[in-house]
């Protein structure tokens, strides 16, 4: 296991600099200037002075030198400085990257503690009501778009409840004076986080419960589990310590495949709900011209994404001791 690793991850490395070459390409092809965005829009300033700026920017340099220096800043845990928000860019993406993972994680949680139970009783009671019911409910959260859910929940629930908070994570008066105590601040932190967790965890619960669901029916049908039923076996007992034993594997490679996105954040959810995430930063990095905080924001995705799917290959093994990997 240790030896394929380790040869996964070497073969990472590649992967990951032809990544980083088109983000970078990509990152450079988009209109505005850099300059511009370290000033501000309709700043006056000299001619002179700007170029002393694309001079300290690199920018006076070709593409490919400007690569190879961003590249030789990144191998030494440098991402660079943000042009607009003047600090470095791997404080920053320390300090929202928390906050995207909370959100995650927690409607993680949520999504699969329905997602579980439910796709396995859809699966016992295949083709009844109740199947019927949550297989309609799971492809609305798979059809319906996140910003337009979240925007119908601003609508017709927050709107409608007073004190309902609709944005940010905090609330500012609170977190400007101090809160009183510990509790008072996770209190603060659990209202504002009920309509991204209830959107981000119904998109996440219609994903998870059709996996359940598919996996159980294709292990309730195999012969092992009509052999334990005529033992005599209780139901409860071949449905989940036999049946759902052998469902995880496409279950685990799922939540493997998931991982990156928590850290990586909900773009189009942080926006909306000005939830204060790595997605939200890397909006206002793009739409603000902030290349460095755009390069490090998408090269970390991609660097999580090519972790998540080593885990999910050394999970897949892990819960199936019939799969050996090649190392």
């Amino acid at each position: 296991m240790v030896k394929y690793i380790v040869k996964r991850v070497l073969t990472m490395i590649p992967v990951l600099l032809v990544i980083s070459m088109v983000i970078f390409a990509t990152v450079k092809a988009m209109p505005g200037d850099e300059v511009t965005a370290y000033f501000g829009p309709g700043a006056r300033v000299t001619e002179e002075r700007r170029q002393e700026v694309r001079e300290q920017l690199g920018l006076d340099k070709s593409k490919p030198e400007q690569y190879v220096r961003w590249l030789g800043r990144f191998v030494t845990g440098d991402l660079g400085q943000s042009v607009t928000l003047r600090k470095p860019v791997a404080s920053i993406i320390g300090n929202y990257v928390w906050n995207t993972f909370y959100l995650n994680v927690v409607s993680l949680i949520v999504a699969l503690i329905f997602a579980i139970p439910i796709g396995i009783r859809q699966a016992v009671k295949k083709g009844s009501v109740f199947d019927n019911f949550w297989t309609v409910f799971s492809l609305l959260g798979t059809s319906v778009p996140t910003f337009f859910f979240a925007l119908l929940l601003i609508y017709y629930v927050a709107l409608n409840i007073p004190g309902m908070p609709i944005n940010g994570m905090r609330d500012p008066m609170l977190s400007s004076f101090g809160y009183a105590n510990i509790f008072q601040e996770i209190s603060d932190v659990a209202v504002h986080s009920i309509l991204p967790v209830i959107v981000l965890a119904f998109s996440t619960f219609a994903s998870f419960s059709r996996y359940v669901r598919n996996a159980m029916i294709d292990v309730i049908n195999m012969d092992y589990i009509r052999t334990a039923r005529s033992k005599g076996l209780k139901e409860k007992v071949i449905i989940y310590k036999h049946a759902f034993k052998n469902a995880q594997i496409p279950l685990v490679t799922l939540l493997g495949l998931y991982i990156p996105s928590l850290f990586s954040g909900a773009v189009i959810l942080e926006t909306v709900f000005v939830w204060p995430g790595i997605g939200n930063v890397l909006i206002n990095a793009i739409t603000q011209r902030d290349t460095s905080l755009v390069m490090a924001c998408l090269v970390f995705s991609a660097i999580l994404m090519l972790i998540g799917n080593l885990l999910s290959d050394v999970c897949y093994s892990l819960v199936d001791p019939r799969i050996k990997v090649d190392e």
